[in-house]
């Protein structure tokens, strides 16, 4: 009370004085917090594609939009949820608003490296756009935050569009200076090695090919996979900090190695691939060598089976005659073997098969494979060998994560007991595998255990062997048979029966694919060469035959890009090397359909 009389003896001109200056001060002070306060995020609305975001698995879309004209579509897909992020300036101790606006189902909205508690929220089920919004507050050293938006696995793709986030911007510093000492390394027909000096203050590099960003690097030194054979390429590279990218650096030019042959070079550039069964009979009969028709240009023997498991001890016994009552002598198969490599075909033993579990999980297992392998080919006088490895022949240790940098020792014990087996025999030597779609397309999506683990250690077991002998490897002919849906380049699941699930399939391995939804880790594409379509010879053969005009469908869109359905391809592949097939001793109970469609079609 007696505050309020002493204010009231003063005099009003003072009062309103008073009063005018303190609102004054008010509304600058205001004014000047509103003006700190900016909206952070770059391109939160999606209008310059994906430019200052880094996503997994997504792409700008015009449709649909909550406003302008562009938002973001992403993709959930295996071990990848998608996730979209950006890193911004901020200053330490202060407020901050993240808000954005989403569609579909369980969609994250978040920041990490807050420095305080990292906040997100999300909306489980959004038909149409949604808003999300959270705050936080940053921590008294924190100057960056990411922002990020993610889905959640196998849920199908999210939007997501007009993203901000409020509060007072940091410090953006400098983009860095360019790389110097740009330096081209050793070549292969398929990649060319790069190397360059640190960048004081880069966090990481951006390697472009022919102007084109192909890919970016925490470290100084990279290779550049899936270019083409004897050809010439022009690099450069820049440094990347928060507050940008530098310029490129000076341009490096190197060339690609001749395309090595892989053994089989002589094959047709069109070519029939069977199995053979030569060491069992089942319900289609045994079939000599002899009588194998001509138009069979790689004949594979099955199977060479181990002694066990683990022994790497590879025997091939020959079908008894109280089983195979037709079966030749030991003289008239290795006779039949000559006259087959005399007309130009390609006869191998192929290892393992649904009975025959090889785990070559020591080096004295490996080395003991070599050297019976070899006895085998030594004796018939065989061209190579062919890899059939099904089962739990091959699987992933936990810490196995990287397909480039195999651990596991029964994936490192054959890629280098192939090596030797290469090396021994030279650059005529046969080299082809069979793995199952479980093995390699599934890789997409998994790969061994996960993040997490809980998934099948086999998923994706073969991309680590394939890519290590890629350079060495004359045929890959995956069995699209005998398989679960599988998911395609388009995130759809392709299912047997029918050309889509063979287009999609060979369309993964000819364009290449991220493993588990990692973009950083890409599969590179197989040259079409390389390349055969594994498929059943008829209903009695295995689940997945279609019937020849289904084939000729396949064969159109890969190699021609008519007949292609709902799937669109990555290419078109006239180098395609052609057909495999189980079994000719099945395609001959089945009056040779499969064979002779190959031969109508291909002439």
């Amino acid at each position: 009370m007696e505050r309020s009389r002493r204010l009231a003896r003063r005099p009003l001109v003072t009062l309103l004085t008073a009063a005018a200056l303190a609102a004054s001060g008010m509304t600058a002070l205001s004014s000047a917090a509103r003006a700190a306060d900016a909206d952070l995020a770059a391109n939160g609305g999606f209008e310059s594609g994906l430019d200052g975001w880094t996503c997994t698995a997504g792409k700008a879309v015009t449709s649909p939009v909550r406003s302008g004209t562009g938002a973001l579509e992403a993709t959930p897909a295996g071990a990848d949820n998608a996730r979209c992020s950006q890193t911004v300036a901020v200053k330490p101790d202060s407020s901050y608003t993240l808000t954005g606006h989403v569609r579909g189902t369980y969609v994250y909205l978040g920041a990490s490296g807050t420095g305080t508690t990292d906040v997100s929220t999300w909306a489980q089920s959004a038909p149409d756009w949604q808003r999300l919004s959270t705050t936080f507050r940053t921590g008294p050293s924190t100057t960056r935050v990411t922002i990020y938006t993610h889905g959640w696995y196998g849920t199908g793709a999210y939007h997501a569009d007009d993203i901000s986030l409020t509060g007072p911007g940091g410090e953006t510093g400098q983009p860095p200076v360019p790389p110097a000492g740009l330096t081209a390394g050793s070549a292969t027909s398929s990649s060319v090695a790069l190397s360059w000096s640190p960048v004081p203050g880069a966090t990481g590099y951006a390697v472009y090919r022919d102007g084109t960003k192909v890919r970016t690097v925490t470290g100084t030194s990279t290779t550049v996979t899936g270019l083409a054979p004897s050809t010439a390429y022009a690099f450069q590279v820049t440094a990347l900090n928060d507050a940008g990218e530098s310029a490129r650096s000076a341009t490096v030019t190197a060339a690609t190695a001749e395309q090595p042959d892989g053994g089989g070079s002589d094959l047709p550039a069109h070519a029939l691939v069977g199995y053979l069964h030569a060491s069992f009979a089942n319900g289609s009969g045994y079939t000599r060598l002899a009588d194998v028709p001509d138009s069979w240009d790689v004949i594979d023997l099955a199977f060479g089976e181990p002694t066990s498991v683990t022994s790497g001890d590879i025997r091939f016994e020959r079908c008894p005659v109280t089983e195979c009552p037709n079966v030749e002598s030991d003289a008239e198969f290795k006779a039949a073997i000559k006259a087959k490599q005399a007309a130009g075909k390609k006869v191998l033993i192929s290892i393992g098969g649904q009975n025959g579990q090889v785990q070559l999980t020591t080096t004295a297992a490996r080395d003991t494979f070599v050297s019976s392998v070899s006895k085998i080919i030594d004796e018939y006088g065989l061209d190579g060998l062919d890899i059939d490895f099904e089962g739990h022949s091959l699987s992933l240790n936990a810490d196995d994560t990287d397909f480039r940098t195999p651990k596991t020792p029964v994936i490192v014990n054959l890629i280098s007991a192939l090596k030797t087996l290469k090396a021994k025999y030279g650059d005529d030597f046969v080299l082809t595998m069979a793995p199952e779609t479980f093995f390699v397309q599934l890789g997409y999506q998994y790969y061994g255990t996960g993040k997490w683990g809980g998934q099948d250690p086999r998923a994706g077991a073969y991309l680590p062997v394939i890519h290590a002998l890629r350079d060495d490897l004359t045929l890959l002919h995956v069995q699209d048979y005998n398989s679960g849906p599988i998911m395609g380049l388009d995130n759809q699941y392709h299912s047997m029966g029918g050309a889509d699930f063979h287009i999609a399939m060979t369309d993964m391995l000819l364009t290449g694919f991220p493993v588990a939804g990692d973009a950083t880790r890409v599969f590179p594409p197989l040259r079409p060469d390389q390349v055969a379509i594994g498929m059943p010879a008829s209903t009695n053969a295995g689940n997945g035959h279609v019937p020849p005009a289904e084939v000729n469908k396949a064969l159109n869109c890969l190699t021609m890009k008519t007949d292609c359905g709902s799937y669109t391809t990555h290419g078109t592949w006239p180098a395609l090397r052609g057909l495999m097939t189980w079994s000719i001793n099945w395609d001959r109970y089945s009056n040779w359909e499969f064979q002779k469609n190959f031969d109508a079609y291909f002439g």
